[in-house]
């Protein structure tokens, strides 16, 4: 399965902006300057994880439901979570744990910040 829509839908949340940190091969997007979402590229570009936060309980359980949903990619475990880029992950259900980290990392910057950007 392919998830080509998911740039053009995270550049469309609020305050979203994205950059590629070379030296890990990562395509990071951040809002308010923190990671809610990195996709990791192999050494010839293409994607091999994408990795989101999520609630501990609810990366464990959909860890359980789907193969390709593992534990954070050099990220911490329990927060953390990867979907294979080729895998077979529900498009919906990709949308939906991308929009929760999201509303965990944007809910998680200073009032200031979040005000700044219009997330409040």
């Amino acid at each position: 399965m392919s998830y080509e829509w998911k740039d053009s839908f995270l550049l469309s949340l609020p305050g979203v902006c994205k950059d590629f940190k070379a030296e890990w091969n990562w395509t990071r997007y951040m809002v308010g300057g923190k990671l809610f979402c990195a996709v990791c590229h192999d050494e010839r570009g293409g994607e091999v994880f994408i990795t989101m936060k999520l609630e501990p309980l609810r990366g464990e359980f959909l860890r359980g439901q789907y193969a390709d949903i593992l534990p954070g990619y050099y990220m911490n475990k329990v927060h953390w979570n990867s979907v294979g880029a080729e895998g077979s992950v529900p498009q919906e259900l990709l949308r939906d744990m991308l929009e929760e980290s999201y509303r965990l990392v944007a809910g998680g910057l200073a009032k200031k910040t979040r005000a700044a950007l219009g997330l409040l």
